[in-house]
């Protein structure tokens, strides 16, 4: 069996999570494509969802949200994938609500990259673990 965890888009999209959990905004900016494409949803309302398209507005999304993410919380949990195709589940403390109460949030990701190596589409589904 092939091992799928050092496949070129799961390496990409780790590289893509270290980069923005770390609020490094230049390396996070290089890994995308310029007409980037995501969606984000949920099946709880507490959490909005949305969707985005090229990389200001992306980024921009990317910037306000990580703000609110505890420092150091990311956590990889598991990555498969293949040369164009990752999806990644990761876990994060995300402060939410009026108050910014801290809860712990799981984070599935699938990512597709151009024929540049670079993100071109991201579909995220999230959910709140703990409150």
């Amino acid at each position: 069996m092939m091992n799928m965890q050092e496949s070129t888009a799961v390496t990409i999209a780790r590289a893509h999570i270290n980069a923005w959990s770390h609020q490094d905004w230049e390396k996070t900016r290089e890994l995308v494509a310029p007409n980037v494409h995501v969606v984000a949803t949920s099946t709880q309302s507490m959490l909005p969802g949305g969707e985005a398209s090229g990389i200001d507005n992306y980024m921009e999304r990317l910037i306000k949200t990580v703000q609110f993410i505890e420092p150091g919380s990311v956590q990889v949990i598991s990555a498969i994938g293949d040369e164009r195709n990752a999806l990644v589940l990761e876990t994060l403390r995300i402060g939410l609500g009026p108050g910014g109460t801290m809860v712990t949030l799981a984070r599935a990701s699938l990512y597709l990259l151009d024929e540049s190596k670079k993100i071109i589409e991201e579909r995220d589904e999230f959910c709140v673990l703990s409150h």
